[in-house]
């Protein structure tokens, strides 16, 4: 069904018809160039029994336009009157979606054929306590070592750190997000709310998520990528800024977890002292720096190799600056 609400406030279909097996979700904002392969490639999926709501999200381009255009009736379209970033255009999907599993796709991002067939059968022989089946994605535009150009291609998140199922998984995900969303396939009952997403989280917001939902479910790994990724020069994930702020909002959402789990508040803190660093706020950093080493007082070494690697560039730097005058 086309759905040709022009807000989020719109209903859903009438109770009376059937309740497909999985809602897809898929916010977009000025993606016209990108968005119709992207829908192709869920329409296409071998799994027929689904409903397809493509959030906009605000956008300037006639997005229902296509969504009328294409003509599947179980396509629908919500529009959100203010641009509210992929968190909060997410959670309007969901308070749309009816289906017993939700998955989400992106609008610059494709599905191999078979994902959804692939992710219903894993889901088969799982006991309940497991919400979430997840994979990695064959991602163009960066390399493994994290070098961005138009050649570099790599498989993420790698195999090396696959999550296994009988470890703690707030830890290990606190360490290593293993989940992108866009991978990955939900009982619709995995988290309490509807309200998944932090809307405030302009990055990492696949993260900040990822911390919260596996204190409810638990997450099953598997190790075939079916789906193609891509980052483009104005992605968010190449923001180290917006990456910083989403290690914030993951602190501050979670913050008597972290109580629980020192190590892990240590390195977010590391983290957020590096950026502050190449930000120019040593002063800052060296705060953050030392109250990481007071959690964790075995990552000492590691603050140590922070500061000589920066003292080591700083005098790079000099050296180059003086060599360019002379």
């Amino acid at each position: 069904m086309t759905d040709t609400s022009h807000d989020e406030s719109s209903t859903a279909e009438s109770p009376a018809e059937a309740r497909p097996l999985i809602s897809v979700i898929l916010p977009t904002y000025n993606r016209l160039r990108t968005l119709p392969d992207a829908i192709s490639s869920v329409l296409t999926q071998s799994v027929k029994d689904l409903e397809l709501i493509v959030v906009d999200d605000a956008s300037s381009e006639d997005i229902e336009g296509l969504i009328a255009s294409i003509g599947d009736p179980r396509l629908v379209y919500v529009r959100r009157p203010l641009n509210g970033g992929a968190g909060a255009a997410r959670n309007t999907g969901l308070s749309h979606a009816r289906g017993q599993y939700i998955a989400f796709q992106d609008s610059d991002d494709l599905w191999l054929p078979g994902k959804l067939e692939f992710q219903l059968a894993a889901f088969v022989d799982l006991p309940g306590e497991f919400g979430v089946v997840t994979g990695p994605k064959i991602l163009h535009g960066r390399d493994g070592s994290g070098r961005f150009g138009s050649g570099q291609v790599c498989v993420t998140p790698s195999a090396a750190g696959r999550l296994p199922r009988d470890v703690d998984q707030v830890d290990w995900m606190l360490g290593d997000n293993r989940l992108s969303v866009q991978c990955a396939m939900f009982r619709s009952d995995c988290m309490p709310t509807r309200q998944w997403f932090d809307p405030v989280a302009a990055a990492n917001e696949d993260y900040e998520f990822a911390v919260r939902l596996v204190q409810h479910a638990r997450i099953l790994e598997y190790a075939e990528p079916l789906v193609l990724g891509a980052i483009s020069e104005d992605s968010i994930s190449r923001s180290r800024r917006r990456q910083t702020l989403g290690d914030i909002r993951i602190m501050k959402n979670n913050r008597q977890l972290l109580q629980r789990y020192a190590p892990r508040k240590a390195m977010l803190m590391r983290n957020l002292a590096r950026f502050l660093m190449n930000d120019g706020k040593p002063r800052l950093a060296a705060k953050f720096l030392l109250a990481s080493v007071a959690l964790d007082p075995p990552s000492v070494l590691t603050v140590a190799d922070i500061a000589l690697r920066k003292v080591l560039s700083s005098v790079r730097q000099r050296v180059a600056t003086t060599q360019r005058t002379a």
